[in-house]
């Protein structure tokens, strides 16, 4: 089991910046940021292979935000910069300590955080 609590959500105006972290339990193998907006399927934003740290993004984030790692935190975060309102959503961390995960199938991903908040206005 891998228990994952993300934070760093909250409320900016739109052109802002907010990180987001997450903090897992243990040892991970692929880590992922989806994002679920009122009303919407939850989306996959960005995911990294923690021991490489090679990074994926959706493509309406691409140039905006960095996944990163810090393997010896067990600790993934998420630099979101040039904020859009159509950012607001909750935001979750999720992970697998297996091969694979190299997709935005949530059914792929078998551990989730709680979700943290973030809102972006205009």
């Amino acid at each position: 089991q891998v228990q994952l609590v993300e934070s760093g959500g909250g409320s900016v105006q739109a052109g802002g910046s907010l990180r987001l972290s997450c903090a897992a339990s243990g040892y991970t193998y692929r880590m992922a940021w989806f994002r679920q907006a009122p009303g919407k399927e939850r989306e996959g934003v960005a995911r990294i292979l923690t021991v490489s740290g090679s990074p994926y993004y959706a493509d309406s984030v691409k140039g905006r935000f960095t996944i990163s790692r810090d393997n010896a935190k067990n600790t993934v975060y998420l630099q979101m910069d040039s904020l859009k309102p159509e950012d607001t959503a909750m935001y979750y961390c999720a992970a697998r300590r297996s091969s694979g995960g190299a997709s935005w199938n949530t059914n792929d991903w078998p551990y989730w955080g709680q979700g943290t908040r973030v809102t972006v206005s205009s």
